[in-house]
């Protein structure tokens, strides 16, 4: 092995030992002056299977062949096209296949379960986030909020970091829920937060929420598919997640949402009701009377939008094949290189750019996203890395977040970003 890190030819062994070095064949990988990008925006949107086109053409083939009669007569029939995506699903959140379905899209999917699993009362009406929440998450609490005529400044609990860190305790999202067991209703939490990337314990925080008399929630957005999830043993009320960052299945692509098995037989749980959640076996009847079907499909409220479901199940099937296990042991011989190559760097510059890691070194408290802090010069190294085929991204005020992913990025890309990035720090 080549003992300096910080070389090709380390980079080049560490891929040749790679078992799933093979798997960045079978995605397109976007071009750059003639060489492949160093994409590492897989926390905003996922690369494109190779293997994509050819579920899509799937179902437009049947479509022509069958036109509507395609819902019962296609090879994967459209009337129940969302089940053969559950079980995959299921086993990336680690759930049962009946508390899973996909559906929707991410907001969407919190609003419907929030309708279900928000019911504050005059006593206990109070939501506990994170501080500098996804914004869509902000607007949607506020929402839902108002929609039951409360005050979101009185009614949403934001717990931030302490002055001068960057990162949430864990011991003050546990505090906060004890401290306001009497009056709270829900927690609405990321499971990793956009901006840091940092990883919650979501086990501990459902255990005290649930111990508080709350129910508990999360957005899965940055952690399906990117880190290891135990829904369903964590005893977690519910769940929403998106398909197109680490799941790498279309932009605005279909949605998740997850029930547990706790509430899967519950009709009197108030719900926006549509046809899609009613009891299939007499769905077709069209009668009055919303009967829901058991489990996650229960939330459902439209017919499945089989085009983008197809995409979804393209990727599916590749995570399904390699495993969450075997995709975690990759990031985090990913991201352990990344880290040490930006000290390195950081070390020897630290008089004309600092970098700072702000998402947590432990491995247990993050995923595949690493948000560098920059300190001197933050918008000028990052459009230096863009013009240099890197492809990033950049937060205000001066954050670049950076995520390698384990089934399309490679441990050469971490060595050319950092090639680029010591060139960026030197040249501006």
């Amino acid at each position: 092995m080549v003992a300096n890190k910080n070389s090709v030819e380390f980079a080049r062994e560490m891929d040749k030992a790679d078992p799933l070095k093979s798997y960045r064949e079978r995605f397109f990988i976007p071009q750059f002056e003639g060489h492949d990008t160093v994409y590492f925006t897989g926390n905003s949107l996922g690369l494109q299977p190779k293997s994509t086109l050819s579920y899509i053409q799937k179902e437009l083939d049947d479509w022509a062949k069958f036109g509507v009669e395609g819902h019962f007569e296609a090879s994967k029939p459209w009337f129940s096209y969302h089940e053969f995506l559950s079980e995959k699903a299921a086993k990336i959140v680690g759930a049962k296949t009946s508390e899973v379905v996909i559906t929707h899209s991410l907001t969407t999917n919190l609003h419907l379960l929030m309708v279900s699993f928000y019911r504050p009362t005059k006593e206990r009406y109070k939501i506990l986030c994170e501080k500098k929440a996804f914004p869509s998450d902000q607007y949607a609490l506020e929402s839902q909020v108002k929609f039951h005529g409360f005050d979101p400044k009185e009614s949403i609990i934001e717990i931030a970091p302490r002055d001068n860190e960057q990162i949430v305790r864990d011991e003050d999202i546990l505090e906060a829920i004890t401290k306001n067991a009497d009056q709270l209703a829900l927690i609405m939490i990321g499971g990793v937060n956009y901006y840091t990337g940092q990883l919650f314990d979501m086990k501990s925080i459902t255990e005290a929420g649930h111990k508080a008399g709350a129910i508990v929630g999360f957005d899965l957005a940055h952690a399906a598919g990117n880190v290891k999830l135990n829904l369903h043993d964590w005893q977690v009320d519910f769940a929403a997640w998106c398909s197109y960052k680490y799941l790498n299945s279309s932009p605005g692509g279909v949605a998740g949402l997850f029930v547990h098995q706790n509430h899967e037989n519950k009709p009197e749980l108030p719900r926006f009701a549509g046809w899609w959640g009613h009891d299939k076996q007499s769905r077709f009847l069209m009668e009055p009377g919303f009967k829901p079907m058991k489990g996650a499909e229960g939330w459902q409220v439209s017919n499945a939008p089989v085009l983008g479901m197809a995409v979804h199940l393209a990727s599916l099937d590749i995570f399904d094949e390699v495993g969450m296990d075997a995709l975690i042991e990759k990031r985090v011989k990913l991201t352990n290189y990344l880290e040490d190559l930006i000290n390195e760097i950081s070390g020897k510059n630290s008089d004309n750019c600092k970098l700072e890691i702000i998402t947590p070194k432990e491995q247990e408290r993050r995923g595949a996203q690493l948000s560098i802090l920059v300190h001197g010069k933050g918008k000028k190294i990052f459009d230096a890395l863009t013009s240099q085929g890197v492809v990033a991204d950049w937060r205000e005020p001066n954050v670049i977040r950076i995520a390698p992913t384990p089934l399309y990025n490679s441990f050469e890309d971490i060595y050319h970003f950092a090639h680029y990035l010591e060139k960026a720090i030197a040249t501006n």
